[in-house]
């Protein structure tokens, strides 16, 4: 049996991990679960899947879920739970499925231990991605692909020569605002921008796919992934979702990675590599599709997604900034403080200010983050 520990049991890409270990019980054991702050969630999945540890956000939540659980599992809180999940259990293969840069240490924490990575934590890779996959590659450690796009990518390259690779395209839906001008962006309401047509998403990354810092989260994460330069890496609009992305070699040819947008089917993957299993997605009919449809990526229109790009070839420290600045603004419109063509000034204004590192090591992005935290919450709104 596999045994795996999952950190952000409780939100999308964790509960749809869950759901495709239960379909296999006979093949894999939960070693660990982090849940941050649903803590009623946690329990019912702490009952049914039995981890040998827990961890929630705070000490007051690890109290209160230690009342709601069988008295043999250890509950741990904080970021020192995060890396006991991820690094201090029997686990053999760790899902970091945490929203934010909060994924980063318990993500290094796991590879210093050798633990198999499904990584579906972009922030990982956008803020460290030198240091990360420096570690890996030193630890012989694999990083899985979850992530639907980066998915499709990893699997239209088996079998495949890094040095064929002409360019990969990443897919976008579009958001929820794909249909609306800038124009009508101006008065757009939290609601408004948290009904994404195609998935069933996180509210932070719902956000990210509206202003389209997701697929930039996405292009710079790729860059490490595959190993390409920015100018290898390119995005469509595709609003079914139904081609995750592609791959163009050298000779022109193209292949593709298509199915129903269901989350479940790259999870599988990742936990079952190199081998395929039954899923419990729905099957793809093209004939009950009829139609896929594709725009040129407009960058004026997506300003966030073109100082992605900005920000990844300037490398060094700067994604480091544009993920925090993003962080913290998504929060700040969340909240009300902020409109949503806000976000996008937010991350220019703390770019425009930082003075990027080369190569800056763990604590030094770590100070980074937190300057740039504090940058975007001393933005003001526009009147």
């Amino acid at each position: 049996m596999k045994k795996i520990s999952i950190l952000g049991s409780t939100g999308s890409i964790g509960t749809q991990t869950l759901d495709v270990i239960s379909h296999y019980p006979e093949q894999y054991t939960v070693e660990g679960l982090s849940g941050g702050h649903n803590i009623k969630l946690l329990a019912e999945q702490i009952r049914r899947f039995r981890p040998r540890k827990a961890s929630v956000a705070t000490k007051e939540l690890a109290e209160q879920l230690s009342l709601e659980i069988p008295s043999d599992v250890k509950v741990y809180y904080g970021e020192e739970g995060l890396i006991e999940i991820a690094a201090g259990t029997d686990a053999e293969f760790v899902v970091t499925a945490v929203v934010g840069s909060q994924g980063l240490a318990p993500t290094i924490a796991a590879i210093e231990a050798g633990k198999q990575i499904g990584l579906a934590n972009k922030e990982t890779l956008v803020s460290a991605g030198h240091l990360v996959t420096g570690l890996a590659n030193r630890r012989g450690v694999r990083l899985l692909p979850i992530d639907s796009e980066h998915s499709a990518i990893f699997q239209c390259l088996q079998g495949e020569r890094q040095e064929q690779i002409h360019t990969i395209t990443l897919t976008a839906s579009g958001g929820s605002f794909r249909d609306r001008t800038r124009d009508e962006l101006k008065h757009v309401t939290i609601e408004d921008a948290l009904k994404h047509p195609n998935w069933a998403m996180g509210a932070k990354i719902t956000i990210d796919s509206a202003t389209m810092v997701n697929k930039g989260l996405e292009v710079i994460e790729a860059r490490w992934l595959f190993d390409l330069s920015y100018d290898q890496i390119e995005v469509l609009i595709h609003p079914e979702s139904i081609i995750h992305s592609f791959v163009e070699f050298k000779d022109y040819s193209v292949i593709a990675q298509m199915g129903l947008p269901d989350m479940r089917v790259p999870i599988q993957y990742a936990l079952t590599y190199p081998n395929r299993m039954k899923t419990p997605a729905g099957r793809l009919r093209l004939k009950d599709i009829g139609r896929l449809h594709f725009r040129e990526m407009d960058f004026s229109r997506y300003p966030c997604l073109r100082m992605a790009f900005e920000s990844g070839r300037i490398g060094g420290s700067m994604p480091t900034v544009y993920n925090a600045a993003n962080e913290v603004a998504v929060e700040r419109f969340l909240k009300g403080e902020i409109s949503f063509l806000d976000i996008e000034r937010v991350i220019e204004q703390v770019m425009a200010e930082h003075e990027p590192v080369a190569f800056p090591d763990l604590p030094a992005i770590f100070e980074i983050d937190k300057w740039a935290r504090l940058a975007a919450r001393n933005v003001m709104p526009q009147l």
